[in-house]
């Protein structure tokens, strides 16, 4: 006959009658949550296709306007999770709009995801080197050369394809450009933070 005793959720005693014999449960280390904080869909869909992809835990809380993002937002929006000593905050914004970049750069202990002049030419870079200054309609009309179908706001099973397939080619040709420059885009930044898990 055996009894357990469970003095502490870590640490299983048993009792039998060859004597006493203490087994500990292996620690579990939790995986750093990754915050990631956007301005609209385009940027929460391809968040949650990184999810699916490198299965971390990913949190993609969307903002409408980065003119009110701060630290105290952060903080708050953090408070709905369990978090951990290593989780990384990132924001991931276009600098399409004059002054967003010095926004973001007040919010310390984050990482900037931003593209200039928008998250196409991220998308853009997975297929072609791209040097150029240009806007955010040429950007997005330059990629649906590759993806015709392509719409702001989702991601196709095409558009995943290739995003999946050519992200190494991507993150090489952005660290390249000039960061904050047109064009110019950071989001390699938590590819590389994404590998290193």
């Amino acid at each position: 006959m055996q009894s357990l005793i469970l003095t502490n959720p870590r640490v299983l005693l048993r009792n039998n009658y060859m004597g006493r014999q203490i087994r500990r449960s292996k620690e579990k280390t939790m995986k750093p949550n990754f915050f990631v904080f956007c301005e609209g869909e385009t940027e929460v869909a391809y968040v949650n296709f990184l999810r699916s992809q490198y299965r971390v835990p990913i949190q993609v809380i969307s903002k409408k306007s980065d003119s009110n993002i701060s630290l105290r937002y952060i903080n708050n929006c953090k408070k709905e999770y369990i978090t951990t000593d290593n989780d990384k905050t990132f924001l991931m914004f276009d600098l399409d709009v004059s002054g967003t970049l010095e926004r973001l750069q007040s919010i310390h202990n984050a990482i900037l995801l931003v593209s200039n002049p928008c998250i196409e030419l991220w998308f853009l870079l997975h297929c072609l080197d791209h040097h150029a200054e240009l806007t955010s309609k040429a950007c997005i009309k330059k990629f649906q050369t590759i993806s015709p179908h392509y719409t702001k706001g989702t991601l196709s099973q095409q558009e995943k394809q290739i995003l999946a397939a050519n992200t190494n080619n991507a993150v090489v040709r952005a660290k390249l450009l000039t960061a904050h420059d047109n064009p110019s885009t950071t989001i390699y930044e938590l590819i590389d933070a994404l590998n290193n898990i």
